[in-house]
């Protein structure tokens, strides 16, 4: 047993020092050109491997999502309104920032086992989970001051002046008391929970 592991530690020792050791066969710049078109060949996959999972196909590839969430979705302004601006999954969902999309995409990869031990993959076991799935949405929403919301919408970007009195008014004091979009905007894209944040005494909404 000693004499397998002395083996395989000078074995691991031979390969540091021939990664280390300089190139007698090709010159640096060689070597740095192979790596700089390696590099952006990588760099190149990954982006278009992340950014083909933001698409509208991708989201509804599951019928769980295409099924509930998608349907809904259609129902509201944030797919067809009179401006032809259409805010699709990953806007509401993913941040634009590259370091925040990223750490979205690794939190996400959690769905991904709930798809396999089928969670959610009948309609009523998604509205038993609907309102705890709300929620976790609504305090990631929270906890990055609505991130998503702001790819589009900004207090300094809205005309107050031309906005219903009821919107003016809770614009105005969401300004004053810093408060941010998903404080409101609970519900807007999808299946509201009311009914279910009640039954449970919750006064979240």
């Amino acid at each position: 047993m000693a004499s397998s592991n002395v083996s395989g530690s000078s074995a691991l020792a031979r390969l540091w020092q021939t990664l280390r050791r300089p190139s007698a066969k090709y010159s640096l710049f060689s070597l740095l050109l192979v790596g700089g078109v390696g590099g952006v060949i990588f760099w190149g996959g990954f982006n278009t491997a992340m950014e083909a999972t933001n698409t509208m196909e991708f989201c509804i590839s599951c019928h769980e999502m295409r099924d509930n969430v998608y349907v809904e979705y259609q129902k509201t302004i944030h797919y067809q309104n009179r401006t032809g601006v259409r805010a699709i999954c990953s806007d509401c969902h993913v941040p634009k920032e590259w370091t925040a999309k990223v750490m979205r995409k690794i939190q996400a990869t959690n769905e991904l086992w709930h798809k396999m031990l089928g969670s959610v993959n009948t309609p009523e076991k998604f509205d038993a989970k609907r309102l705890e799935l709300a929620k976790h949405e609504w305090d990631r929403l929270k906890a990055n001051d609505s991130l998503e919301c702001r790819n589009c919408h900004s207090f300094q970007g809205m005309k107050v002046s031309v906005q219903k009195p009821r919107a003016q008014k809770f614009h105005e004091l969401g300004q004053k008391k810093g408060e941010t979009c998903i404080d409101c905007h609970k519900g807007i894209a999808h299946k509201p929970v009311h009914k279910q944040l009640e039954a449970a005494g919750d006064d979240e909404i």
